[in-house]
């Protein structure tokens, strides 16, 4: 085989591997915005279309009948239950009613529905109202962006503290803040959770908000990473300029540090507005405070018998970070990507 169609061949491969894996990475996003999509009655039938569909029907002499997959004369064809027999049953041509009944001998259980392109955009409407997803919405999104605020402020600090300056057991206060990472968050919750409550932040957003300005070790840990491959000859030009510390921060290191910063950002705000457990335990009490992520949990408890409903609920709610990371993907890759060069 000659090394040109090798290669070729090779590429064409990957290609297929490749679009296999997007397919399959994807399937389950698929398979939940058309469930979205459906109504109650294609759930609960068996051999259901894959597509939002509903069962067709055909108006003979002012009532509605359903239509069926009927076999006649070796060719199936669709056509309308008008009369109902154990066996034998009468159907109407929808193209040609003007022949009136056909009487077709068999079990009319045993026929496959005709199903219609019918998508049920009104799960949203309805979810919209029967949630309150307004107000779900708004708690969310303050909660995520004053706990995003807080966690880049605090966490951009820290970082260019470990990063920039030197001062006694630098080496064994950030080992001590590394090792933080691999601490359970179960060991913390009930001592976070007893002084939280005698302190009496439990019922409002305050045990959410105020632990963000404090920083964290991943994030920290990312952002010292991203600044230790910002030459210090810059910090050195921008000191002989009469700059301090702040002014240097964020006149020099932040500008050039921004792809580190925005996948930070990105990080805790999907996190936030993800997260189930924390707020469940804080605001378990205060419905006009939770966020979505219980809104739903609760929701979905009441209409299980709609799973329709359900994943709508759940696109709904995954809009919002899926869209992020699509406009933020570029910068988000690139920061990732140099928090990784060893310095």
């Amino acid at each position: 085989m000659a090394p040109h169609i090798a290669r070729r061949t090779r590429v064409a491969l990957m290609t297929i591997v490749m679009f296999g894996i997007v397919v399959a990475f994807l399937a389950p996003l698929a398979q939940m915005t058309l469930t979205s999509l459906k109504s109650e009655r294609q759930i609960s039938q068996a051999h259901a279309p894959l597509l939002p569909s509903d069962p067709r029907t055909y108006t003979y002499r002012g009532q509605r009948y359903d239509v069926y997959l009927v076999p006649v004369d070796g060719a199936v064809r669709e056509l309308a239950l008008v009369k109902k027999g154990r066996t034998e049953s009468g159907f109407v041509d929808p193209a040609e009613p003007e022949k009136g009944v056909i009487t077709w001998r068999g079990s009319w259980r045993g026929l496959q529905p005709s199903w219609t392109l019918a998508p049920q955009w009104s799960n949203y409407s309805d979810v919209w109202n029967l949630i309150d997803f307004p107000r779900l919405l708004f708690n969310t999104v303050a909660i995520a962006l004053i706990g995003t605020l807080g966690t880049v402020l605090s966490c951009t600090l820290v970082a260019y503290g470990f990063a920039r300056f030197r001062f006694p057991g630098r080496g064994p206060l950030f080992t001590l803040l590394i090792a933080t990472i691999f601490l359970p968050a179960t060991v913390t919750l009930i001592p976070m959770y007893t002084v939280f409550a005698k302190i009496g932040w439990v019922g409002t957003w305050l045990p959410l908000l105020v632990p963000t300005f404090f920083a964290n070790a991943y994030n920290v840990f990312l952002l010292r990473q991203y600044f230790m491959t910002i030459p210090r000859e810059m910090d050195e030009a921008a000191s002989i300029d009469g700059a301090g510390p702040l002014r240097t921060l964020r006149s020099v290191i932040v500008p050039q540090a921004w792809p580190a910063i925005t996948a930070v950002t990105l990080f805790h705000f999907v996190y936030t507005w993800n997260d189930y457990f924390t707020p469940l335990v804080y605001l378990s009490g205060q419905p006009d405070l939770q966020p979505l992520q219980v809104g739903l949990a609760a929701f979905n408890g009441l209409y299980t018998h709609n799973p329709a409903y359900i994943q709508a609920g759940t696109m709904m709610t995954i809009a919002v970070p899926v869209l992020l990371f699509v406009c933020f993907q570029r910068t988000f890759v690139r920061g990732i990507m140099s928090t990784g060069v060893d310095k």
